[in-house]
């Protein structure tokens, strides 16, 4: 989906190629889902004759500043994307754009011709995107409520440090929650994430100073690289995680090493467990449950028979209540369980001992069997001389017919 690096290389397209010029007419598609709060004739309305003044950002947002409000502002969702009539902009995937398509595309939602032939459109396939007419943008919601823009003010390393020690939640969580810091999304959280070596799971108040100190300069350099080349994905550096997100479990690497997938703030997302490991008491009690695992699995290998299973009839449930009581034995002395095959070489005086002890439970079992039949037999009977006294009743009563 559209992030930062997306929206700012189509806010610096609107820049370099539409300032100054009037708008000569508009095309806005009747499509409530995504045209929000205005019809389609009233938003085409407002933008003819107007001259764009300039194009702002804020986020994962973009507004145009006309030479009188109200302006027009685009929430880019999943699959927003500004284009150009032969001007490239950018391209990632899901805009589901390509240059041999029709022009304007059929997911147009805002087509805009200039008075110099120059014509742009924003296109959203998915329609998840939001496109707004309002008098002041950035003093109203969803704008008003951003965090910080991660391009444009980025916070002081001690700032950074505070804030961080207060957030008891998830690192991945926090860096997509848009009030906190505006304009990363999945993508940009994974990247800063890997290239800082921190687990997307740990929590962010547990960060040392140091972590919290490569985090922020991480953020900063993945930021101005991807702008720096116009969120052109084959120009990133071959070292980044980003070229292998898309990749199926098993087949992602980055520099050799294997990338795992999990979920984290709600989004998949990709890490390189060698290189991020979760620290502190995240870390222990990870440790602590990979032996547990380990064990079990050394465990079911040399046959051990640390998980018994449990009786699978309620016969057998009765006769291990019974086998416990009689054999019962002091705390700390419970007789283990023998293998099979340990089993066949006990003497024939314990297994006669064991076959008595058996006779007994069989005969306890078969007259809690015996009990039980006879109920049922009991039961079933009443209900049968019950349905036949009914049955005569109504055959000696019949009805009366109706005149």
């Amino acid at each position: 989906m559209p992030e930062l690096p997306e929206v700012e290389a189509a806010r610096r397209a609107i820049e370099e190629n539409c300032l100054g010029k009037k708008i000569k007419r508009s095309v806005v598609a009747n499509d409530s889902k995504v045209i929000d709060g205005v019809s389609a004739s009233d938003f085409e309305a407002a933008l003819l004759g107007k001259t764009i003044v300039a194009a702002h950002r804020k986020g994962k947002n973009l507004w145009l500043q006309l030479d009188s409000p109200p302006f027009p502002s685009f929430q880019f969702g999943m699959a927003g994307a500004i284009y150009m009539k032969g001007v490239a902009v950018t391209k990632y995937k899901r805009s589901a754009v390509k240059e041999d398509d029709e022009w304007p595309s059929k997911y147009s939602k805002v087509f805009v011709e200039l008075d110099d032939g120059m014509e742009f459109s924003f296109t959203d396939k998915r329609r998840f995107a939001k496109v707004r007419l309002l008098k002041d943008p950035a003093s109203v919601p969803p704008i008003s409520e951003l965090g910080p823009d991660a391009l444009l003010e980025p916070m002081t390393l001690d700032d950074f440090v505070a804030s961080l020690s207060k957030k008891k939640i998830a690192i991945k969580a926090l860096l997509l929650d848009q009030s906190y810091i505006s304009g990363i999304g999945n993508w940009v959280a994974d990247e800063v994430l890997y290239q800082a070596r921190i687990h997307p799971l740990q929590v962010a108040a547990s960060l040392s100073k140091e972590c919290c100190a490569t985090l922020n300069k991480c953020i900063k350099e993945v930021i101005e690289k991807a702008v720096e080349v116009g969120a052109d994905s084959s120009q990133f550096p071959n070292n980044w995680i980003f070229h292998s997100r898309e990749k199926k479990p098993g087949k992602a690497f980055v520099d050799g090493k294997k990338i795992e997938f999990i979920t984290a703030g709600g989004r998949t997302t990709a890490l390189v467990p060698e290189l991020q490991k979760l620290s502190g008491n995240q870390g222990a009690k990870e440790l602590s449950k990979q032996r547990k695992q380990s064990n079990r699995g050394k465990g079911n290998q040399d046959g051990s028979d640390e998980d018994v299973d449990e009786p699978e009839t309620d016969e057998d449930n009765i006769a291990e209540t019974i086998k416990g009581k009689k054999g019962r034995k002091p705390r700390g002395q419970v007789k283990k369980k023998l293998p099979a095959k340990r089993k066949s070489e006990e003497s024939d005086d314990e297994e006669n001992d064991d076959a008595n002890d058996d006779d007994d439970d069989d005969d306890k079992i078969q007259n809690k069997r015996s009990k039980k039949l006879t109920y049922d037999k009991q039961s079933k009977a009443g209900k049968t001389t019950k349905k036949k006294v009914q049955s005569n009743q109504n055959s000696k009563n019949p009805k009366k017919k109706s005149n």
